[in-house]
């Protein structure tokens, strides 16, 4: 077997009860982990020199929800990133807990670290991520392309029928938007659509000449499943028309292997970097009853995907996993 086909089989899951899992491996060789926290108060980081240690690695809250304000419940989807020589965390915060409209309900924020090491409680509020209209707004996730730095989410559009859609902008900086904002993706095939109408979660890899973005659709229980958008890496990445979009979703539930509702993904490299890695959330059974985000059986699994002749990835059926 040579080095470039070195099998990785990871200890799925690898974190438990972390949904929206967000993993970014740094140059000193830890991989920084991220995730929605039970109970939706908190951001944690964990880190560790393998995925499989990230369960019982370092773990640290750095930042905790106040009683009151913009950011006092239901933190979601914390993402951590290296940019500029410092760290963002770039995560979802609602005023309240009630229904989700467009006037009340998540807007987006990041918290910036200074320091080498992120694993310290010296996180500074940078504020709201203001976008050109205010609405129920999650989800963002930040890319570098050719020395621009670009922002994209999901938010709600109140003239166009469901959740949320995608959207991308340029940055001025790490927690400024700046220039024209452009609508992506909107909730349009039978896939994105069940139980709610939704496009959320996006989640950037740039090869073979494209930037590709894969994101989530149809509500968090089994019928959630991922999708694909690509343009090319010399295209006007701020024009619609750049964009393509797969009719069918890309990475969907397994009943052989009992993973269900995969999702809400980040990408990765293995331990040696020689190959892509997918990290997403998933739920070992069907959600039963109620709604489906207040069951915390959504945990972190990790998988080696491949690519195409063609030079598109091939996420291939989530893996079996351990018994939990």
């Amino acid at each position: 077997m040579t080095e470039e086909k070195k099998s990785y089989n990871y200890n799925n899951p690898i974190v438990l009860e972390r949904a929206d899992p967000w993993v970014y491996k740094h140059t000193d060789g830890y991989y920084y982990f991220t995730g929605s926290v039970t109970g939706y108060r908190s951001i944690e980081i964990r880190r560790a020199k393998t995925l499989n240690e990230l369960e019982n690695g370092e773990v640290l809250h750095v930042w905790h929800a106040p009683d009151e304000g913009e950011m006092s419940h239901l933190i979601w989807a914390p993402e951590i990133h290296y940019l500029h020589g410092k760290w963002y965390i770039y995560f979802a915060a609602s005023n309240s807990e009630g229904e989700r409209n467009q006037y009340n309900h998540h807007r987006m924020f990041v918290i910036e670290n200074e320091h080498e090491n992120p694993m310290n409680n010296s996180w500074v509020e940078k504020g709201q991520i203001v976008t050109q209209f205010e609405s129920f707004s999650l989800d963002a996730t930040v890319f570098e392309h050719r020395g621009e730095l670009y922002y994209t989410w999901a938010q709600l559009d109140p003239r166009i029928p469901g959740n949320s859609n995608l959207y991308i902008s340029k940055m001025a900086n790490p927690w400024t938007l700046v220039g024209k904002q452009t609508l992506l993706s909107i909730p349009e095939y039978d896939w994105e659509k069940i139980g709610f109408k939704v496009n959320e979660a996006p989640a950037v890899i740039i090869r073979n000449g494209k930037i590709f973005m894969t994101y989530s659709g149809s509500a968090t229980d089994e019928n959630y499943a991922m999708g694909l958008l690509w343009a090319d890496e010399d295209s006007d990445l701020l024009n619609g028309f750049s964009w393509s979009k797969s009719k069918e979703p890309v990475f969907v539930s397994s009943e052989a292997n009992a993973v269900f509702g995969p999702g809400h993904n980040s990408f990765t490299k293995t331990e040696d970097d020689l190959q892509d890695v997918i990290v997403f959330h998933a739920r070992p059974e069907k959600n039963k009853v109620g709604d489906p985000l207040n069951n915390p059986n959504r945990h972190a699994n990790a998988q080696v995907f491949y690519w195409t002749e063609e030079g598109f990835p091939y996420f291939g059926e989530p893996q079996k996993t351990r018994e939990i």
